[in-house]
């Protein structure tokens, strides 16, 4: 695997991308309106989660290793707008703390055991900048002013979920193939499928493209192929090579059906 950012980095950016998220709420004409990138929730829905994710995984991170996950002291989430930043606020120095206090290598339940990231303290500060990254981008949206995701977060985001979210042992049910992800900014990650599960590796961008496998690949920035890969956009900005069936495979794949 590639060097991924250093634990520092990842509180910095959960930090920055939380502290952007706050702003486009606080910029909003109201929090009732809905997100269109998650139809089912109103812009207070969307704080409640991010919010709530944070506090459940600073308990996670306290806890420790163990069988289940740990379950945060409740909060009642308020509804007026200067309390409900400060509420987020607070959930966000819950994580950080959590993080500071025990440190990257601390063992700790996650749902990715079978995935190719380590259960551990600094894997869930390295997916959670992805959680604050993508809800900005869609707190931003709500009302028609989105942002370019960082670089620094969407290059390391790209791998990130590779590693954690498509990595697994769960067998593919369909016939092997190959997907590759080349970002602009000159990083290039290849995901083999077959019946022993996906297995990720970083790729040199000039990887002779396997004969033996279906095979499909996707280029745009970093940016674009983390909001393709979250189901913030279809294949519209991408650069598609080979069979663009596959996406629709893996984006209808449910490893733990």
């Amino acid at each position: 695997m590639t060097k991924t950012l250093e634990f520092a980095d990842l509180l910095r950016l959960i930090d920055e991308r939380s502290t952007a998220f706050r702003a486009a709420v606080a910029a909003a004409p109201s929090l009732d309106a809905q997100v269109p990138t998650c139809p089912e929730w109103t812009l207070f829905d969307l704080v409640q989660h991010l919010g709530t994710v944070h506090r459940r995984w600073a308990a996670v991170v306290a806890a420790g290793p163990a069988d289940s996950r740990a379950t945060p002291a409740a909060s009642e989430v308020p509804r007026e707008r200067e309390a409900l930043l400060a509420w987020s606020a607070e959930s966000t120095r819950q994580l950080l703390g959590a993080l500071r206090e025990f440190g990257p290598d601390r063992g700790c339940w996650t749902w990715w055991a079978d995935s190719q990231s380590p259960e551990t303290s600094g894997a869930v500060a390295r997916h959670q900048v992805q959680e604050a990254t993508v809800h900005t981008y869609d707190a931003q949206l709500t009302f028609g002013d989105p942002q370019p995701l960082p670089e620094e977060a969407a290059v390391d985001g790209v791998e990130e979920f590779v590693f954690t979210c498509n990595a697994t042992t769960s067998a593919w049910p369909h016939d092997p193939a190959t997907v590759d992800y080349h970002a602009t900014e000159g990083r290039s990650w290849r995901l083999e499928l077959s019946a022993a599960g996906a297995r990720a590796t970083p790729i040199p961008a000039s990887a002779p493209i396997p004969a033996d496998t279906a095979y499909a690949s996707a280029r745009a920035t970093a940016g674009e192929l983390v909001l393709f890969m979250y189901g913030r956009t279809y294949v519209e900005p991408l650069k598609i090579d080979g069979e663009q069936r596959l996406f629709d495979q893996l984006i209808a794949w449910d490893p733990s059906a």
